[in-house]
């Protein structure tokens, strides 16, 4: 049986033993969201940047000036950086760019994920695709779902975007995987309560109600409505699925 398991923030992350893992990473508000959203509508590859000196340095290597600088340190936008949430950076017209993006959370979490074979972003918005592409294309790894978390602790979002992905793993398919405790915890969490409800009651979700966000909020508890399956190659998210893009949506000012 394939062993699914959740770690429930970043800090839980051993790099030194992922040669043999396919490792899953979630950071629902907002990094891995804001990622697929530029992704989906267009953006050639996404960076993800441990902090904002390694970020800067990545834009000296285009030369052609075709990419959009974005991040937050602490919940709060680099000074000249796009902002950090989904809908906000949609506004810098991503298409055909390449996005380079650092976070406190989302992209190190990733970033220390790198020495696995195979490295996915998720986020309730593409759940149900990164679950379908997982089931076909690995059938014996081991599989961690990464909570990037904050500040070393778990965070109520990234747990219940890890149980929406279980449930999506072993949705006829039970026979096939072993859950470690955590794993049904996540599980049991996302079946029993609505997506937009978690993210709203949740620490971060109101920290970023109050800082005007509640829309971004809303945009990331969308489930299942993008097929964009991002993966890390070389340091850069690019999709491995031909997934169509959506429309151009509305987008919001933070």
């Amino acid at each position: 049986m394939q062993k699914l398991h959740v770690l429930t923030h970043k800090e839980e992350l051993d790099p030194q033993r992922l040669s043999d893992k396919v490792v899953v990473v979630l950071d629902v508000l907002f990094a891995t969201s804001t990622m697929i959203a530029a992704l989906q509508h267009g953006a050639a590859n996404v960076t993800p940047a441990m902090d904002e000196a390694a970020a800067r340095a990545e834009t000296l290597k285009c030369a052609d000036g075709r990419y959009v600088l974005a991040g937050e340190w602490h919940r709060k936008r680099i000074p000249g950086f796009a902002h950090y949430a989904p809908l906000a950076l949609l506004a810098h017209d991503v298409s055909d760019k390449r996005v380079i993006y650092a976070t406190t959370n989302g992209t190190v979490a990733l970033l220390q994920a790198a020495s696995a074979p195979h490295v996915y972003a998720a986020a309730l918005l593409n759940g149900d695709a990164v679950a379908r592409h997982i089931c076909a294309t690995h059938s014996e790894e081991t599989v961690l779902i990464l909570c990037a978390g904050s500040r070393s602790a778990l965070t109520l979002e990234d747990l219940y975007g890890a149980g929406l992905l279980a449930d999506r793993l072993v949705a006829g398919l039970e026979q096939r995987w072993a859950l470690t405790d955590t794993t049904q915890a996540a599980l049991r969490l996302y079946r029993s309560g609505d997506a937009l409800e978690c993210l709203q009651n949740s620490r971060i979700g109101r920290i970023m109600k109050a800082d005007g966000l509640a829309e971004e909020v809303r945009f990331a508890a969308r489930v299942d409505v993008f097929d964009i399956v991002p993966a890390l190659v070389d340091g850069r998210l690019k999709p491995v699925n031909g997934a169509a893009q959506e429309p151009p949506i509305p987008t919001a000012r933070p």
